[in-house]
């Protein structure tokens, strides 16, 4: 079908791949645009029936219990993002020369002439605070703007929906990238690059190429991190228009086109004149909530590609004033006896955790979960000396435990042996016991939450809950 706009659907056969959040709509909307559409599930349960009557209402065929073979006559395939590459119906599609599409590809063809422009995000942590923050600072500049994506409303919601739009701030995950091979954005950042799904890519290089493709075809800024070469790296190897600059963005004081830090201001020495000699002042870091490093870092990545887009300084402080995180990111839930309590539930890998950690100076650290193959050496390496103690959950807690017992030996650990959701007040009331006036008791579990709570949300809830257990106790 080419990498431009597909502007005739009818008649077309259209396999989409998968049920859920965005097979549905795909398949809806697609069947709206004329096309013959035939939505294959691997699974068959009461909820798969229930999302195939719905659909089969409306004409759609559905297949439920076989999402590997190719129905005959498939000229597209419209994939759920979370479907691995390697799954026979892709493999069949690639030996009959079908191409494969995304939720994401599909909006993008289906912009119209007069679209709104992309300001995308990507990075392996920090990548809703910072498309939530973007909008912000967007609409501080008066522009008509949406958190879009993998986040909050959809992009064919926002492409198809009648609300108009100036600009969109879109949230993309590497599966999402996988699948969008025409994408090309205004401008985009790679926030940061760790270790994460590399069961889905196959390996790290795989991951990484597909954080890269965000910068493929950005027509004013490739937005990167100073402090994550591998990032600038993506940058030099991406094939952008003529024009396009490299921007980055810096904890440090910021060079020539760059975004940074100077005495407690946000700075910008990439879009002003003479940035060889000025620089542009843009908030200070008091009004990044929370003014932990990590999320500074976000708020010059943000701050960085509304910039490109030409927002005015005033907007940014506006804009990371009025903006309030999300639940369980590096939320403060209360001080109970001269200690701070943290929900980072959403600190769900080690990278994610680290920041966490760097953010304050002596710490009680509540961690454990589901590994996911992750490794835990380097990270209580580095994290080693701001740890008054550890209290570990979960069912991979032995492994935290090991890199503990090597790196922070002097360290005191509890290892509570419970997974039930009960363990969360017994980790909360074991923390109060080992922490000191002036410490934090930091939920940062480096781990994924499944293996006791339904997600990272419960498990910041329970947190949250035992710790006013403790307060009302006090």
């Amino acid at each position: 079908m080419g990498s431009g706009q597909v502007t005739d659907w009818q008649g077309k056969n259209v396999t989409v791949a998968g049920l859920g959040v965005s097979g549905i709509p795909a398949a809806k909307v697609l069947h709206g645009l004329g096309a013959t559409v035939t939505v294959v599930n691997d699974g068959d349960d009461a909820r798969a029936r229930a999302q195939a009557a719905e659909l089969e209402a409306l004409g759609i065929t559905v297949r439920l219990g076989d999402g590997a073979t190719l129905p005959e006559g498939t000229e597209l395939i419209v994939t759920a993002p979370g479907w691995k590459p390697d799954k026979p119906l892709f493999a069949a599609a690639d030996e009959a020369g079908v191409p494969v599409w995304g939720d994401v590809e599909l909006a993008w063809r289906l912009r119209g002439p007069d679209a709104a422009p992309w300001l995308a995000v990507t990075g392996t942590n920090g990548k809703t605070t910072t498309v939530q923050m973007l909008a912000s600072i967007l609409k501080a500049a008066g522009l008509r703007t949406a958190a879009v994506g993998n986040i909050g409303v959809s992009l064919l919601d926002a492409v198809l929906g009648e609300e108009q739009y100036d600009v969109l701030a879109v949230e993309l995950s590497s599966y999402q990238l996988h699948w969008a091979p025409s994408l090309r954005a205004h401008s985009a950042v790679v926030l940061n690059l760790a270790p994460d799904h590399l069961d889905w890519h196959g390996s790290m290089e795989a991951y990484a190429r597909d954080k890269g493709r965000i910068y493929e075809g950005n027509r004013v800024a490739c937005v990167y991190n100073v402090a994550d070469k591998a990032t600038e790296d993506l940058v030099r190897e991406a094939d952008v228009e003529e024009g396009c600059r490299a921007i980055g963005f810096t904890l440090g004081t910021p060079a020539p086109s760059q975004l940074g830090v100077v005495e407690g201001i946000l700075v910008d020495r990439a879009f002003v004149e003479d940035r060889q000699k000025n620089a542009q002042e843009l908030a200070e870091v008091s009004d990044v909530n929370p003014p932990a490093p990590h999320n500074i870092a976000n708020a010059l990545a943000a701050a960085a590609l509304a910039r490109a887009f030409g927002v005015p300084p005033k907007a940014v402080r506006d804009g990371l004033r009025a903006f309030t995180p999300d639940a369980h990111r590096i939320a403060h839930v209360a001080d109970v006896d001269g200690v701070a309590y943290v929900d980072d539930s959403k600190a769900t890998n080690t990278h994610a955790a680290e920041a966490s950690l760097a953010a304050y100076e002596s710490i009680v650290w509540i961690a454990g979960g589901l590994a996911k193959g992750a490794a835990f050496e380097e990270l209580v390496a580095k994290s080693a000396k701001r740890l008054r103690a550890a209290v570990l959950i979960g069912a991979d807690r032995g492994l935290i435990r090991e890199a503990l017992a090597r790196h922070a030996p002097e360290v005191p650990v509890v290892d509570l042996d419970r997974t039930d959701t009960g363990a969360m007040l017994a980790a909360v009331q074991e923390a109060k016991g080992l922490a000191q006036p002036g410490d934090t008791v930091l939920l940062a579990p480096a781990c994924a939450s499944m293996d006791m709570f339904a997600n990272y949300n419960q498990r910041g809830d329970a947190f949250a809950e035992a710790v006013r257990e403790l307060g009302a106790g006090a």
